[in-house]
């Protein structure tokens, strides 16, 4: 059985099972079964997928998007303008400590989705009491956060490539400055910061290989013994997998990982740990 992968406004992404065997591609729109009514998308992954790993409540694609299905998407964006400008007067009516980001209408027409950012915890029952006499269907508020924000907008990151948030991410994993550090990145916000203005998601990606590179290796501004005197080690450089080093006259020596980790690793216990002590056999001491 097929499991179709679809997208709808925003980035927004959902799993759904093909469970009446429709002939569906990639690029495509189908009609889908949502909450209380039905919702269009576009069809961007299908995958087969064993009848025993499929959830019982996993939605039905219902049927292939006709050609006036489609061309009611430019009426529908029309529509949410004009729902996101109205609610924008009520919330400023009701004075509401909250931002509004995004407005979804369902394809049938049976729900509204407001997309919204806030610092705490908004009472918006008067407002949802509004909306509803207004437009006469169901409304929903949801309250997002700023990462989510950047990925309903979509944008090109610092690195030239659309966000990771709009692309591949489903799940925002915690980041940490305390990462920066351990890949020596500067800690400047405008060079660590996304399009959200958060940490950037992927300072996450490689830091597990920084971590495996630079195990046991000596942290900038040690004073190790070793290459046939006593130096500093100046800085780890991950992207030629080199370590500088410079001696008390000033003179600087780059050597490769590898190496270094050899040279570190003479005359250790065994497990290969460096003695960081007193190396009365004469091996290399970190200080």
């Amino acid at each position: 059985m097929e499991i179709v992968e679809v997208q709808f406004k925003a980035q927004r992404k959902e799993f759904f099972v093909n469970a009446r065997a429709l002939y569906l591609r990639t690029g495509n729109y189908c009609v889908v079964q949502a909450d209380r009514g039905e919702d269009m998308g576009l069809i961007i992954s299908i995958a087969q997928a064993n009848p025993d790993d499929i959830e019982a409540d996993m939605k039905e694609v219902l049927r292939h998007a006709t050609d006036k299905d489609v061309e009611g998407l430019e009426e529908t964006r029309t529509k949410e303008q004009e729902a996101l400008r109205v609610c924008m007067e009520k919330v400023t009516e009701h004075e509401l400590p909250m931002k509004l980001v995004d407005v979804e209408y369902q394809f049938d027409g049976n729900k509204i989705t407001f997309y919204f950012t806030s610092d705490g915890r908004i009472d918006f029952r008067e407002l949802v009491k509004d909306l509803a006499g207004i437009f006469r269907t169901r409304i929903d508020l949801r309250q997002i956060g700023v990462r989510d924000e950047a990925r309903r907008f979509d944008g090109m990151g610092m690195c030239g490539r659309r966000l990771c948030c709009a692309t591949f991410l489903k799940d925002f994993e915690p980041v940490t400055l305390k990462m920066a550090k351990d890949q020596n990145l500067p800690l400047t916000p405008s060079k660590i910061s996304g399009a959200c203005g958060r940490l950037m998601c992927c300072l996450a990606y490689e830091l597990g290989y920084y971590k495996e590179l630079t195990k046991d290796i000596p942290k900038s501004g040690s004073k190790i013994r070793g290459f046939g005197g006593e130096y500093r080690v100046d800085k780890i450089d991950i992207f030629r997998q080199a370590v500088i080093l410079s001696d008390p006259e000033g003179n600087t020596l780059e050597v490769p990982l590898d190496t270094f980790k050899g040279e570190m690793g003479k005359d250790s216990p065994a497990g290969g740990q460096t003695d960081f002590g007193n190396d009365p056999g004469g091996g290399p001491i970190v200080r």
